[in-house]
């Protein structure tokens, strides 16, 4: 039977209406943006970081007004990228926002997407290794300057911003802000102001961070004499060594029990915790000879200091209490970071009204509808100490709010509404710190 053609014409249309109604929605460019960064693998031991610029750079030339340049400061494999938006008053110190393109390994088996897939669920949740730590970051800022001269393309910045991407952060910055803050190239920008990654909130406010701690690499070493397994000796290696072991827990105890009672957030007491025991003599098979007492043994602790602590203090108690010379013991300190400035003051940016950049940023934040929570110290290490041992502002920062702390973590993520939220913070901030032409120290 021939179906009348008004009939064939409404079931077009229905078809068409329910066609359009369950299509994908399309993709914002910036979310598109991210989720590309994310892809390029940039995890240590092999990061990419000849791709991760080319994409940068390439985003940044998208953008009116920006100025690039690529530096090598080290070797061919480890570019800087440094995006610059020009002021009108060049006399003006500048603004220097900072994200590293590195990020720690993933294990892929105990993640629930691939780690570089940046596969989004349809709850809006973005799957990759640097969703949080740090490659959102390194996407709004180019994209919230590419939103103010969309809506205003009259805008003249009156201050200099740069946009710095470095290489190795997360293995100490030493062959990337590290050189970047001793170049030429850097003395050149006189930057007054260091605006560098922060953590997520996991409630309605944004966090900042004015200090981080300062990390030490401790190795404890004890020594004895060897001998059967059946002999009774005193001093020996090992005993010694957990002598040492129990007063460096009692120590560690004594600082969490701080802050389990909330008298000190995390992040304000001296963390020293154990990453590895060495002792015993290796059988040949993966095992060790049992009736043997070994004529070393040693220690590993991950120390970090905050910048309130005193290290001087803490090598004495070390020297004397945790490593004792008359225990025949010896210790090692790899200080991966200072706790000074060039003038001998400690390593924190003031956040109240005597440091006019803090009232800049908390009022930006504030005007786009943030909230910021009370400033903290940094419980881990940023390349931010690179600017503040040279007594320049500094302060951490990332948008993320209402959403949990994964860095480093399996499952990192980060919501593509939080992510666009973010945009429109950095929006603010831009325009603020570029307009601003009050005097600063």
């Amino acid at each position: 039977m021939v179906e009348p053609i008004w009939y064939t014409l409404i079931l077009s249309t229905l078809t068409l209406t329910l066609t359009l109604s369950t299509a994908t929605p399309p993709l914002n460019p910036a979310v598109n943006h991210f989720q590309q960064y994310l892809r390029i693998n940039t995890a240590h031991p092999d990061p990419d970081y000849t791709t991760a610029v080319s994409f940068l750079n390439n985003l940044a030339t998208s953008i009116p007004n920006l100025q690039t340049r690529t530096l090598h400061l080290t070797t061919p494999n480890k570019p800087l990228l440094l995006v610059t938006l020009p002021g009108s008053n060049p006399s003006l110190p500048s603004v220097l926002l900072n994200s590293h393109l590195d990020s720690v390994p993933a294990e892929p088996s105990k993640w629930s997407h691939p780690p570089f897939s940046a596969l989004k669920t349809p709850d809006g949740k973005i799957y990759a290794r640097g969703a949080q730590d740090d490659k959102s970051i390194a996407i709004q800022y180019l994209e919230a300057i590419r939103n103010i001269f969309q809506q205003d393309p009259g805008f003249t910045p009156v201050r200099t911003l740069h946009i710095c991407y470095v290489p190795d952060e997360e293995i100490g910055g030493f062959d990337g802000m590290d050189k970047f803050a001793e170049s030429n190239q850097f003395k050149e920008m006189n930057v007054g102001f260091f605006l560098d990654e922060g953590q997520a909130s996991t409630n309605n406010e944004y966090r900042v961070f004015y200090a981080d701690r300062s990390p030490w690499d401790l190795v404890i070493k004890a020594t004895g004499k060897p001998g059967h397994g059946s002999r009774m000796y005193d001093n020996s290696a090992m005993e010694n060594l957990m002598k040492s072991v129990e007063v460096v827990s009692k120590f560690r105890e004594n600082q969490f029990d701080l802050v389990k009672a909330g008298v000190l957030p995390n992040s304000e007491v001296i963390s020293a915790n154990p990453v590895y025991l060495k002792a015993g003599i290796d059988s040949g098979d993966g095992k060790f000879v049992m009736n043997v007492q070994p004529s070393e043994a040693e220690a590993g602790y991950n120390i970090r200091l905050p910048p309130t602590a005193d290290p001087d203090l803490l090598k004495k108690r070390i020297a004397d209490e945790w490593a004792p010379a008359t225990r025949n013991m010896s210790y090692h300190i790899v200080e991966k970071g200072p706790l000074r400035d060039y003038k001998g003051r400690p390593l924190i940016t003031a956040t109240n009204d005597s440091n006019p950049w803090w009232t800049v940023f908390k009022n930006a934040v504030e005007a786009c509808g943030g909230k910021l929570s009370k400033p903290e110290i940094l419980a881990s290490t940023t390349d931010a100490r690179y600017m503040r041992v040279r007594g320049i502002p500094s302060l951490g920062f990332s948008p993320m709010k209402n959403t949990p702390i994964l860095l480093h973590e399996h499952n990192e993520f980060l919501k593509d509404a939080v992510f666009l939220e973010g945009i429109k913070v950095y929006e603010s901030i831009i325009k603020a710190f570029s307009s601003f032409e009050g005097a600063t120290p």
